[in-house]
C-alpha cells in the first residue's frame, strides 16, 4: 500500500492507504496547490535590502519623535544628514515586538540586518528593547525565550516578557470604531521608534497574521484582546480576508493608535523558507505582502472528503492542542458534514489553555457545547470550545498525539496512539459495502486554505 506522512512535532508520522482509495495531497506546492513560490537563495541580505530601500526618515526620530527635536528646529527632510538624525537617535528608545514560541519566525536572519540598520541610523543596542509579544498566550520558558531570541544575535539589548493582565504595563489609548478598548503595553507605546517584525500567513478569523496584529494584540491587554476576539463568529471574520474583515481593520486601527511605525516581515514557505521579505509602515506591508502570499496559502482541494488527515505543520505550530485548533478549522473546510477528521499533533506542552479545559469538563457532546456557549458572556479560551465545536460537530475527530487518553476524551476527541491507529479505528467504523473513500491530506494544514469544488 502506499506510504505518506505528515510533521508531528520535531519529526513525522507515517501510514499506508489503500491503493483503491481516491487520495490527494492538498499543501502549498503540492499537486493542485495554486502558486507556491521558492525559497530565496539568500533570505538575510533580502532583509537588508527591504531595509535599504526604506526612506532614512522612517528610522530618524528627529523625523517621527518630535519631543527629540531641538527647539526651534524643523523635522529634517530626507537629505538631513545622518549625524544629525544619529545625534537624536543616542536619546531615543526603540522598542521591537516579536512573536513568541507559538510561531514559527526566522529572526536569525531578520534581526541581524535590522539591528545593523538602527546602528547605522545612530541607535545604540542599549537603547533597544524586544518585547515578547505573547497576547494572552503563557509566558515562554528560559530555553524557549533563548530560541525566540537568540543570545548571540540580541546581545546588547533588552528583553520584555509581555504579561495581558499586568494592568501596570498597559497603557489605554481610547476606543476603537469598533469599540475596542486599547490597551497596549506602555512601554512600547512610550517608546520613540516602535517596530513589528513576524510572518504572514492566513489566520482562521483575523483573515492573515502579521503587520500591526504583534503590537496590537500581541502587546495589548487581556480585555483588549476579548474585545476584538468577541467578533470571531462574524461571516465576514475567517482566512484570507483582509480589507473588509472588522476584526483584522480593528486591528489596524489599534496599531495606528499605537503608532508602530515600521514592520518587517516575511512570507514561508511549507518548509519555512522565507519566499519574500517587505518592510515598511504596517499597513503597507500588509497589502504588498498579501498579494504576494495569496496564491502560496490556497490550494485547490476537490469535492468534499470522507476524510481529511492533517497536521498543523509540527513544531511550535502543534505545541498544544490550544494552537492545534487550526488545523481543524482548515480540515473541516475540505470535509464533508459527516466527514471524518484525523489531527496529528504531538501537544507537548499540553491542552494550552487551563480554561478551556475546565470548561470543558462533564460537556457530553458538540451540541452541549454550542447550547453552553450561546449562554454566557464572550470569554478567551471558551471561544476555542466554540471553534472547535463548528468544526467537530457532526463529525468524528481522531486526535493522534502525547496528551493522557482521558483528557483527549474530556474535550470530545477521540484518542489514538498514531495516525495508523487512527485509521484502523475509522475503518472499522465504514458500512461493510461502501465504496472507496476520497481522502485528503494537508501536511500543513494551518497555512493551507482549501478551495472545494461543489457540484449540485
Amino acid at each position: 500500500m502506499p506510504f505518506y506522512h505528515v510533521p508531528y512535532g520535531t519529526g513525522s508520522q507515517g501510514f499506508h492507504l489503500p491503493e483503491d482509495w481516491d487520495v490527494d495531497i492538498i499543501a502549498p506546492g503540492a499537486p493542485g496547490a495554486a502558486g507556491a513560490a521558492g525559497a530565496l537563495k539568500n533570505p538575510e541580505e533580502a532583509a537588508r535590502q527591504a531595509l535599504a530601500s526604506l526612506p532614512p526618515d522612517i528610522f530618524y526620530p528627529e523625523t517621527v519623535c518630535p519631543h527629540l527635536r531641538t527647539p526651534g528646529r524643523a523635522a529634517p527632510n530626507r537629505a538631513a544628514s545622518n549625524r544629525a538624525a544619529s545625534g537624536a537617535a543616542g536619546r531615543a528608545r526603540v522598542a521591537i515586538a516579536v512573536n513568541d514560541h507559538t510561531r514559527p519566525v526566522p529572526h536569525r536572519q531578520l534581526l541581524p540586518p535590522l539591528l545593523a540598520r538602527l546602528e547605522d541610523a545612530g541607535y545604540s543596542r542599549s537603547r533597544i528593547t524586544f518585547y515578547i509579544a505573547t497576547g494572552s498566550h503563557e509566558a515562554p520558558s528560559e530555553a524557549e525565550l533563548r530560541q525566540i531570541l537568540p543570545p548571540d544575535i540580541t546581545e546588547g539589548c533588552a528583553v520584555r516578557i509581555h504579561n495581558c493582565r499586568d494592568a501596570k504595563q498597559l497603557v489605554h489609548l481610547g476606543t476603537t470604531r469598533l469599540g475596542t478598548p486599547c490597551e497596549i503595553n506602555r512601554s512600547y507605546v512610550e517608546s520613540d521608534l516602535k517596530i513589528v517584525v513576524g510572518n504572514i500567513e492566513p489566520h482562521q478569523f483575523m483573515g492573515w497574521s502579521g503587520g500591526a496584529k504583534s503590537a496590537a494584540i500581541g502587546l495589548a491587554g487581556h480585555k483588549t484582546i476579548t474585545a476584538n476576539h468577541r467578533h470571531l463568529t462574524r461571516k465576514d471574520c475567517g482566512p484570507c480576508r483582509y480589507s473588509d474583515n472588522p476584526m483584522r481593520m480593528d486591528v489596524e486601527q489599534m496599531g495606528r493608535m499605537a503608532g508602530v511605525h515600521l514592520a518587517l516581515n516575511v512570507v514561508m514557505n511549507s518548509s519555512r523558507d522565507i519566499t519574500g521579505v517587505f518592510a515598511g509602515p504596517p499597513e503597507t506591508v500588509m497589502q504588498q505582502a498579501i498579494s504576494f502570499a495569496a496564491s502560496h496559502f490556497t490550494a485547490a482541494a476537490g469535492a468534499p472528503a470522507d476524510l481529511v488527515i492533517a497536521s498543523p505543520g509540527g513544531h511550535p505550530k502543534d505545541i498544544n492542542l490550544y494552537q492545534t485548533q487550526k488545523a481543524l478549522r482548515h480540515a473541516a473546510l475540505a470535509a464533508k458534514p459527516c466527514g471524518a477528521v484525523i489531527l496529528a499533533a504531538e501537544c507537548p506542552s499540553g491542552v494550552g489553555h487551563d480554561l478551556y479545559q475546565s470548561w470543558m469538563k462533564n460537556k457530553k457532546n458538540f451540541a452541549e457545547v454550542q447550547e453552553a456557549y450561546e449562554k454566557e458572556e464572550f470569554r478567551l479560551g471558551v471561544h476555542k470550545a466554540k471553534m472547535i465545536a463548528d468544526d467537530a460537530e457532526g463529525r468524528r475527530v481522531y486526535l493522534a498525539s502525547a496528551l493522557e487518553s482521558s483528557t483527549v476524551r474530556a474535550l470530545l476527541f477521540h484518542p489514538c496512539a498514531s495516525v495508523e491507529a487512527a485509521l484502523e479505528e475509522w475503518k472499522k467504523s465504514r458500512p461493510k459495502n461502501a465504496p472507496s473513500p476520497r481522502v485528503l491530506i494537508l501536511p500543513f494544514a494551518n497555512s493551507t486554505v482549501p478551495q472545494l469544488t461543489l457540484t449540485g
